[in-house]
């Protein structure tokens, strides 16, 4: 048995959660007060600040004169920092936005004296399977959790392995982060209450020192915590106070023996609360926009724009990964909370967006302003389907788009405009009143081309780009004011726009490049470079995949491969009497499955898009009884309508589904029925694709229900659906079915009772707008049927092409002037091959300057990758940016990548 104890004094700071940010940070800042007037009157007194540096953040924001102060506790060691910006949920956000997490927190902890070492992650939900090869390649060698260990670990600490090979030393706090508390509940019993506790646990430790974790969520350790352990020191076993990283480098002894692979989703030792996947959905569909678009911001900054955005993507960086804290993103706060990580995400969006806008324009300067500049934010070739506003043709007359290189394309109309904006009658005493909806040139959004003036009648004619010459609005008033003196009475005012369509374009864009195209008129029509997409009354098909309305509104799909999905979109509801963070199932549930009226339209045939729409009405029961466990008789019918869409050259099916909700208390699933059982699946996310089984690891108190997350695809068996969204799935039906969570509507943060959770997770309190009631719930995705899974359906980049639809604006340089020819920005070639960022590096003063480019080998086996582009050096560094390596390049840059293998160069 262990003959000494470690004190670790700490808090868990939950940044927001059942209360908002604000009123949390009030509470902060007087806990922080208190831990260093603590420190500075006790020397033996160390303190841990829960491995998040926005802790640090948020008090120096409110006590900014007690910088030094905190500089100087963590310089001499008793104030342990850092290394995460935020204690985040990862499962929630991407792999990129973790090493954002790592890289933005090391950095700022750097700059108040250095950061803890250490990967702690007490408090999240599961952990991912990349998570310590992230912590490797940033050169931290230990990690310390709690949730999520597999029983089979019967030690205090264990070699945690990623699916690459990396590992890092992990301290299991196998008794939670508060472990200590019981042990000083009463002060002049430390010493007994130790020994108890050490013997109870004695199997744990080995040779090492009891770890005593003194500290808990949202308050400081008493200041008198260290002159109590020097007296129970004194009076038996050894006690030393230190901060966790003291303790991982300096009093830990035993070898650790036990190795676990993957990621870490077990219910043995601590709930992992996975209905946090499904709850809240808005919140779950803003992350990924925010973060799609920052990643697009990044790119065109870095490969097309002069300018250096480099504090606007911080700024929005900074806000996305305030987000993905494990009390934000995942929706168990409070509405008011909620509604603030909303916002968040819209501002993170909104900075990017700008970013993404102004580096976009510089190219399109060089686009005639009777063209469209296309971008393609992904690596490789691809033609892209893009709607732009155009002239409409002639009737009888066909539109073609014409590229730089002089190729033609056909066009598809998707819908045409009204041209007249508005027919008024006035007096002529009026008419100047209507000159003063003009600025300049301007008119409804539009400028105006040229206008008729005869007596009585005013006619604007607009146009997008005017084709008249200059426009002078001071001549305009002038005139106007002489006819109206000269014609009094009635007048006329017609406003009329040029006849205008809606088009769908097909565009070629170079790997990470830039394409323009023009639209005008032909007597001529070109063909499509595929089978082109064509609609029946209920069938879609482009040559690749095929799908077939059912009978009950259901899809059937067939791939490429000939492979055959029936019944794909059955809709299930069900009730839900659980809480935020855990589904539970009514006693007496009612699933409704089947349609009371089904609708099939056709809304386009061809030949780029084909598309229809099905329409299925349920009779959803409205709420739950008052006792919560039987469904209410009460229903309300709810159109549910699912888009389906092919589109020429496509492999897969593209599938949305909308609805407004009406009722609460319930979950609904969209189930992909499977060709044959299967006991397993597959997810990507985070640097990986995960392979679960059919069944959880149960224990301490929670029911090991199988519903797993997803960040870009998931696949089982012959089905694979590209995602969004990070989303939730489940095998049901003894593997024979695929069943994607699309709503789950609950109204408490947590509920003392709970059919599938033995203890609360929180307080009980209540949460209308997690109900998401008159509110529309759309989802996304498109399913691939491939007798060979997910590889061979090649899912990595199709679920990339899915997610990133290329950029469309306007040129805005002189109108008629030639195309400028295509530009190709950074390609990437390789077989399962993730790019998670491509991003400009470096300022005058710093080290290491140039295009940053992060991949990922996604796949068991090796890859060799092939990088181009326009650089003559590459530098390997680690996740934090530190130089590893350099690589003089003459054509291209070749990498050999392990299984798994996140790699990172700067090019220049």
């Amino acid at each position: 048995m262990s003959d000494s104890a470690v004190f670790v004094p700490h808090f868990h700071w939950d940044r927001e959660w059942y209360e908002p940010f604000q009123v949390f940070r009030h509470r902060l800042v007087a806990a922080l007060d208190t831990v260093l007037e603590t420190a500075e009157t006790d020397p033996d007194f160390r303190f841990t600040v829960d491995g998040q540096l926005a802790a640090i953040e948020d008090y120096l924001e409110m006590r900014p004169e007690n910088r030094d102060r905190v500089v100087a506790l963590v310089r001499e060691g008793r104030l342990a920092i850092g290394p995460w910006l935020i204690l985040l949920d990862e499962f929630l956000c991407s792999g990129e936005t973790i090493v954002r997490n790592l890289q933005m927190g090391w950095s700022a902890a750097e700059e108040l004296g250095g950061a803890m070492p250490v990967g702690y992650l007490p408090d999240m939900f599961g952990h991912i399977a990349q998570m310590p090869q992230i912590l490797a390649r940033a050169g931290i060698e230990h990690a310390a959790l709690w949730r999520g260990v597999p029983g089979s670990v019967d030690g205090h600490a264990f070699n945690w392995r990623a699916p690459d090979g990396s590992q890092v030393r992990t301290e299991f706090l196998f008794d939670g982060y508060d472990n200590g508390l019981d042990v000083l509940l009463i002060p002049d019993q430390i010493g007994r209450a130790l020994d108890d506790y050490a013997e109870m646990t004695a199997e744990r430790w080995g040779a090492d020192p009891v770890l005593a974790m003194a500290g808990t969520d949202h308050n400081a350790p008493d200041p008198q915590l260290a002159s109590w352990l020097r007296r129970a020191s004194g009076e038996g076993r050894p006690i030393t106070v230190a901060t966790l990283d003291e303790y991982l480098r300096k009093h830990v002894r035993d070898e650790v023996s036990a190795v676990v692979t993957g990621e870490l989703r077990n219910h043995v030792r601590g709930n992992i609360l996975p209905g946090v996947l499904s709850v809240r959905l808005g919140l779950k569909q803003r992350m990924a926009l925010a973060e799609r678009t920052i990643d697009h911001a990044e790119r065109m900054n870095a490969l097309w724009s002069r300018r250096d955005d480099s504090p606007f993507l911080r700024l929005a960086w900074h806000k996305i990964i305030e987000s993905t804290a494990h009390d934000s993103v995942v929706g168990s706060g409070t509405d008011e909370t909620c509604d603030q990580v909303a916002a968040r995400l819209a501002e993170a969006a909104q900075t990017a967006r700008a970013v993404r806008d102004a580096a976009l324009a510089e190219p399109a300067a060089l686009v005639p302003s009777d063209g469209h500049l296309v971008a393609n934010p992904l690596p490789f070739d691809r033609t892209a389907l893009v709607e732009v506003d155009v002239v409409a043709p002639p009737e009888g007359t066909a539109l073609l788009a014409t590229a730089a290189d002089g190729s033609t394309a056909p066009v598809q109309l998707i819908s045409q405009a009204p041209t007249v904006l508005a027919d008024e009658r006035m007096d002529a005493s009026q008419l100047e009143r209507v000159l003063r909806r003009i600025h300049r040139r301007e008119l409804f959004g539009r400028l105006i081309d040229h206008y008729e003036l005869t007596a009585g009648e005013l006619v604007f004619h607009l146009a997008e780009v005017p084709t008249s010459g200059p426009f002078d609005l001071l001549i305009l008033r002038r005139e106007v004011a002489e006819a109206a003196a000269a014609h009094p009475g009635e007048w006329r005012v017609l406003t009329l726009e040029e006849a205008r369509a809606t088009a769908l374009v097909p565009v070629q864009v170079p790997a990470s490049g830039l394409a323009s195209f023009r639209v005008a008129p032909s007597e001529t029509t070109a063909a499509t470079a595929h089978v082109p997409a064509t609609a029946t009354d209920r069938a879609l098909s482009n040559g690749l995949v095929e799908v077939t309305v059912a009978a009950d509104g259901t899809l059937d799909i067939t791939g490429p491969d000939g492979t055959v999905l029936y019944g794909v979109g059955r809709l299930v509801d069900g009730g839900d009497r659980g809480d935020s963070y855990n589904y539970a199932p009514p006693a007496q549930d009612v699933l409704v499955s089947e349609p009371t009226e089904i609708t099939v339209e056709v809304l386009e045939t061809g030949p780029l898009r084909s598309r229809l729409s099905v329409t299925r009405v349920y009779e959803w029961p409205t709420a739950l009884s008052a006792d919560r466990d039987v469904r209410g008789e009460q229903v309300a019918p709810t159109p549910v309508e699912t888009l389906v869409e092919v589109r020429v050259g496509e492999p897969f099916v593209r599938v949305s589904t909308s609805f407004l909700n009406q009722s609460a208390d319930h979950r609904l699933r969209f189930h992909v029925p499977l060709p044959e059982p299967v006991t397993t699946s597959a997810s990507a996310g985070q640097f990986a694709v995960t392979e679960r089984g059919l069944t959880a690891e149960g224990g301490w108190g929670e029911y090991p229900l199988p519903t797993f997350p997803a960040g870009s695809f998931v696949s089982a068996g012959a089905a694979t659906v590209l995602l969004d969204h990070s989303s939730e799935y489940e095998l049901v039906g003894d593997g024979t079915e695929l069943a994607i969570t699309l709503l789950r509507a609950i109204g408490s943060i947590s509920v003392n009772i709970h059919p599938l959770r033995d203890e609360p997770a929180a307080s009980e309190i209540p949460v209308p707008g997690a109900q998401d009631l008159g509110m529309r719930i759309e989802n996304r995705f498109a399913v691939v049927p491939s007798a060979s899974g997910w590889q061979g359906a090649h899912a990595v980049a199709l679920a990339e092409e899915f997610r990133n639809d290329v950029l469309v604006t306007r040129g805005t340089g002189p109108a008629g002037r030639q195309l400028p020819p295509d530009a190709t920005g950074l390609r990437v070639d390789g077989e399962d091959v993730l790019v998670s960022a491509v991003r400009r590096v470096g300022d005058e003063d710093a080290e290491l300057t140039g295009t940053e480019v992060r991949l990922t080998a996604m796949s068991d086996t090796s890859s060799t990758v092939r990088v181009a582009g326009t650089f003559t050096e590459a530098t390997t560094v680690d996740l934090l940016g530190r130089p590893l390596s350099r690589t003089p390049v003459t054509d291209a840059l070749e990498l050999d990548l392990g299984p798994w293998e996140i790699h990172t160069v700067v090019l220049r």
